[in-house]
């Protein structure tokens, strides 16, 4: 048995070289790639046979309790924003409102908005035809609109509930998800601006024609993404979302975007959710235990009931008021579960890998290690976070492992706000994202650019919004 604070952190160190070597290397699914760790630990720091696997359930189990519903939900919420042409009216009238010149800073706080949903692949394969229409139409390239889509999903993805991720660890380190919400949308805003339209603004300009093509242009979508511009968009939503085929003719195209969903609905139906949530943590705040109005809301603000309430208004305003029938929703419905699994499956992992960290003594160990040095407990969140994404990829996997690692530092730091510590290891998460991650793959894809182009605009870009929400969260860290 390994009880020595070196030989523990000697054995976290493995276990996260062994994750490294499965993921990478052995191209083994993250979820394998945990338990397998988990089991490792557990065996090695002298954990009985006898009690390894009721280890793994039990970890499995408290975290995934609470998220199944919590990520099925916003899987269905997702899915019909997708199909509702929900996305689209958002774009148009945010470019309407904010003109072609300012396309970049449209297209980052699209992301921020539809993105709270979705998960980010999700959103960017959602979102990445209106990159192409939009960069023709303001005359960039393709690039310049479409790292700050990618930069301000990944702020979403990482900071802001009820993403997986982020819902998962605020869990984990008892952090209220509202104030997470307001926090994270604080940090959030910043980051995605300079880590996304302004570090574009410069890094566009460097880069030669020939490297990023010519200027975005809808017929350069790589197969399998929508070419869908002006009435077309109505038309493939309105008949996506109704079950009905597409009408070519451009009368019927007129009347079917008369029909899809106006950007003052489409906004509400996305916000829903979070407003619900954040009215938890105001009436908690504004008025005593036993009051109607705070009891109210802890009903309705907790997760889990804010999500299905904004579901089924979903089911309404994108959906039933549009002309869809109840066996199109039940479709919708049932096709927004199957992306959901692998999702699951990683955050139950991660539950394991962290119940058998804290139960072996191996993380206690690297948090008493931190503790006594001269660095804040932030920045040692997201300098771990930061490095489990670098090596495994994986922002979801990076965030519920560092979240196993880090929450011993609350109890040596009493004064640290958990929502804060949620930030920190999810700003750690959005940095570095390059070869290893699926993320980075899918840009390069459908950009249409070498892995040099990629790595000198999405991984410096996400490594910049990194390093700028580290300081966003120092400053909150100030206030809180």
């Amino acid at each position: 048995m390994i009880t020595s604070t070196a030989g523990l952190v000697t054995v976290l160190i493995l276990a996260i070289l062994l994750i490294v070597f499965l993921i990478v290397t052995l191209k083994m699914h993250g979820s394998l790639a945990l338990t397998i760790a988990a089991v490792a630990v557990a065996l090695v720091t002298g954990v009985s046979l006898g009690d390894v696997g009721d280890l793994l359930e039990k970890g499995v189990g408290g975290t995934l309790g609470f998220l199944v519903l919590v990520i099925g939900l916003g899987a269905v919420l997702g899915k019909m924003l997708e199909v509702s042409g929900g996305a689209e009216r958002l774009a148009t009238s945010m470019l309407n409102t904010f003109g072609t010149k300012r396309a970049p800073i449209v297209m980052s706080l699209l992301g921020l908005i539809a993105g709270i949903p979705v998960f980010v692949e999700v959103g960017f394969v959602l979102l990445v035809p209106l990159v192409f229409v939009v960069a023709r139409k303001a005359g960039m390239s393709r690039l310049r609109i479409g790292v700050p889509l990618i930069v301000s999903l990944m702020c979403v993805h990482c900071l802001i509930p009820p993403h997986p991720a982020a819902t998962a660890i605020s869990k984990t380190l008892g952090a209220d998800i509202g104030q997470v919400i307001m926090l994270g949308l604080i940090v959030a805003i910043p980051t995605s601006l300079i880590g996304g339209p302004l570090f574009m603004r410069f890094a566009d300009a460097r880069l030669a024609m020939e490297e990023v093509g010519a200027l975005g242009s809808a017929t350069t979508v790589k197969e399998g993404v929508s070419n869908r511009t002006g009435g077309g968009d109505a038309s493939v939503a309105y008949a996506a979302v109704t079950g009905t085929e597409i009408d070519d003719d451009s009368s019927a195209i007129e009347n079917q975007a008369s029909k899809l969903p106006g950007f003052g609905i489409t906004l509400f139906t996305i916000l829903l959710p979070l407003l619900l949530m954040v009215g938890k943590t105001i009436a908690a705040g504004a008025f005593d235990e036993e009051n109607g109005v705070r009891r109210i809301f802890e009903l309705i603000g907790h997760p889990i009931i804010a999500l299905l309430i904004s579901v089924f208004f979903a089911y309404w305003s994108l959906g039933l008021r549009y002309g869809a029938n109840l066996n199109r929703l039940s479709e919708i419905t049932d096709s927004s579960f199957a992306p959901i699994g692998g999702v699951l499956l990683i955050i139950g992992a991660g539950g394991a890998f962290n119940a058998v960290l804290m139960e072996s003594g191996v993380a206690p160990a690297l948090a008493d290690a931190l503790g006594g040095l001269p660095v804040s407990p932030i920045i040692i969140a997201w300098l771990i976070a930061l490095v489990l994404h670098f090596a495994v990829g994986s922002a979801t996997v990076a965030m519920i492992s560092a979240a196993g690692i880090v929450l011993p530092m609350l109890a040596a730091n009493p004064d640290l706000n958990p929502a804060v510590l949620v930030l920190a290891v999810g700003a750690g998460a959005m940095g570095l994202t390059h070869v290893t991650d699926s993320l980075f793959w899918l840009y390069k894809e459908y950009m249409d650019i070498s892995v040099g182009t990629a790595l000198k605009t999405l991984t410096v870009g996400t490594t910049i919004a990194s390093v700028v929400a580290l300081i966003c969260v120092l400053l909150v860290h100030t206030v809180v």
